[in-house]
């Protein structure tokens, strides 16, 4: 049976979300030419959370959208069963326009390519920056690194990173380990 660790829970986590906050605030200031993309399908609520909070300390409405990869995965026709996509969601196009893409854990670096090819339908933007809850360090097969990290994290190959949403449903937020 999997051992499940207790590693990021609430106070830490918004601790955590304002830290990273406040690091796009000296890296992008007023954001007249940023947009947010939560990768599908958990990094939209990291993303939605990390928009919420730039919106009330910057006074601006930050564009966001949903970006789903699934039909760009390298792996999407070599699996037992069917990916099921998530919706898109991009009101907006990003030619030009410096794009923070946003999800919950990077591990092989996989669907962050997939997540650049995905954007190419909405334009070719002038930069893209890569914010992440949780860096799995160790277990990347593609050369990406985050340009925001909230934790870095060591893992070996058969762990994993399980992050629980109160927006999913779960009772608090929380980030576990799972052996």
């Amino acid at each position: 049976m999997p051992q499940k660790r207790l590693i990021l829970s609430s106070p830490l986590l918004e601790i955590m979300t304002s830290r990273l906050c406040q690091q796009l605030i000296e890296n992008h200031q007023d954001f007249s030419n940023t947009v947010v993309m939560g990768l599908q399908p958990r990094g939209i609520y990291f993303a939605e959370r990390i928009v919420a909070e730039l919106n009330e300390r910057t006074g601006k409405t930050i564009p966001l959208g949903y970006l789903d990869a699934t039909f760009y995965r390298d792996d999407f026709r070599r699996r037992e069963s069917p990916l099921l996509p998530n919706k898109t969601n991009v009101p907006f196009l990003i030619e030009g326009k410096m794009v923070i893409l946003i999800d919950d854990v990077l591990a092989s670096g996989r669907m962050v390519r997939a997540a650049m090819d995905a954007m190419t339908a909405f334009g070719r933007p002038k930069a893209v920056e890569l914010l992440v809850l949780i860096d799995r360090r160790y277990n990347r097969e593609l050369p990406i690194d985050p340009d925001y990290a909230g934790m870095e994290v060591s893992t070996v190959e058969s762990q994993r990173v399980l992050v629980e949403w109160k927006e999913q449903g779960f009772e608090a937020d929380r980030i576990w380990m799972v052996d």
